[in-house]
């Protein structure tokens, strides 16, 4: 059987070098899928769960189709839902952009306005960019979007989960009339195909997989627990299963758990919305590089992150709903391959976990702890349920970031 290559596909020589000078040679589903239809001007819409290779399925045309910009007007606008995420995107991008002579630029919250600024002044042919400050800097007059030529709505089911389809909408409506326009979601229903129906003309609608298939591999366990043996039982589940995400329902409770974490000598990072960007930036580095054992963070953490090698989830404050426990232990079990999930349930709070478990179709039940269970058994969410993508063997030299 003959292999897809991305040369097949269309792909730029240049980028094809630098893919294959990073050892990627063979197409992801959703990158076979809308590549071609991205280079012939298409508008598409594409259902993929996180992880599958969604950068590159929207990076390869939008950086082979744009034209050169001038100050203050770039040609082509990506939309993240988080500033984790719009980093991650620039940082996979970055390297194919300068093989076309590409200038790219993350536009987010958090950080000092000037280098942005500097940025757009010079001239940038790509945004990488959340709403907020996009928007904060369309005001200032210092990014106009009237010759915007291509637009990429990334994790559109996100944006309007958190809200922000108000200023999407806002940002849509000021580029070009006659712009291309690449949507990428892991649903295409509800807000996401208001969108679709709004902003796209006529566009080839791509699925990948199962609906949400996401975290299908990942097993799940349900311990009862007193509030003092929760901080105990996180680390023996980071010793046996790392690395591993820890999430807190509130900021302090954060910074509390990693302090508390790191005087039973477990190695952690912590991440939430509270902390200035380049703090947020450095933990996640030190997470993806193997330096510690434990991310610990709020819910920010589980619609920006996507990083393999996460062995584990724990839920050390549960989750409010069903949603945001999916969000959260996506982080696991990505692209296939297994993971563990352990909420930590107070007799207080079984009742919305019962309704979590009965919504997912998992047994309604909660278990003695049992550190040991984690290697063998456990329960599945069925495949038609939703979750998210990947976990594996931790590496002792690097953890990749995935081309998301």
């Amino acid at each position: 059987m003959t292999t897809t290559t991305f040369a097949d596909l269309g792909t730029p020589p240049e980028i094809v070098d630098v893919l294959a000078e990073r050892g990627i040679h063979t197409p992801f589903p959703i990158q076979a899928a809308t590549i071609p239809d991205g280079l012939a001007g298409r508008d598409v819409c594409g259902r993929a769960p996180t992880g599958s290779g969604k950068t590159l399925a929207f990076g390869i045309p939008m950086l082979a189709r744009i034209h050169r910009a001038e100050p203050h007007h770039p040609r082509a606008l990506v939309l993240a839902p988080t500033r984790e995420l719009a980093e991650q995107i620039h940082a996979e991008l970055a390297p194919l952009a300068s093989a076309l002579d590409v200038r790219i630029a993350p536009i987010y919250g958090g950080v000092a306005y000037q280098p942005q600024k500097k940025a757009l002044r010079r001239g940038v042919e790509v945004l990488v960019a959340t709403p907020g400050r996009l928007a904060d800097l369309m005001e200032q007059g210092e990014a106009r979007l009237d010759q915007v030529e291509l637009v990429v709505v990334d994790e559109a089911d996100r944006m309007a989960d958190m809200g922000f389809l108000p200023e999407v909408k806002w940002i849509l409506n000021r580029t070009a009339p006659g712009r291309q326009t690449l949507l990428f979601s892991a649903t295409l229903d509800g807000d996401v195909a208001a969108l679709t129906h709004y902003y796209q003309n006529d566009p080839v609608r791509h699925e990948v997989g199962a609906a949400d298939p996401e975290g299908s591999d990942a097993r799940h366990f349900f311990w009862r627990v007193g509030h003092t043996d929760r901080l105990t039982l996180t680390a023996e589940v980071i010793r046996r299963a790392h690395p591993t995400i820890v999430f807190c329902e509130t900021r302090a409770g954060v910074d509390r758990v990693t302090t508390q974490l790191r005087r039973l000598g477990v190695e952690t990072a912590a991440i939430h919305g509270g902390r200035p960007q380049e703090h947020r930036n450095r933990a996640l580095d030190r997470f993806v590089q193997g330096r510690v054992d434990a991310l610990v963070a709020t819910d920010v953490a589980a619609r920006g992150i996507h990083v393999d090698g996460v062995a584990a989830v724990v839920h050390f404050d549960p989750p409010k709903d069903t949603k945001a426990y999916l969000h959260r232990s996506g982080r696991t079990a990505r692209a296939g391959a297994a993971g563990v999930v352990v909420t930590l349930v107070r007799d207080d709070q079984s009742l919305p976990i019962h309704a979590i478990q009965r919504q997912l179709g998992l047994p309604i039940v909660l278990d003695e702890p049992d550190v040991s269970s984690l290697d063998t058994g456990g329960d599945r969410i069925p495949a038609e349920r939703p979750v998210q993508p990947r976990s594996g063997a931790r590496k002792r030299s690097r953890r990749r970031r995935r081309l998301l």
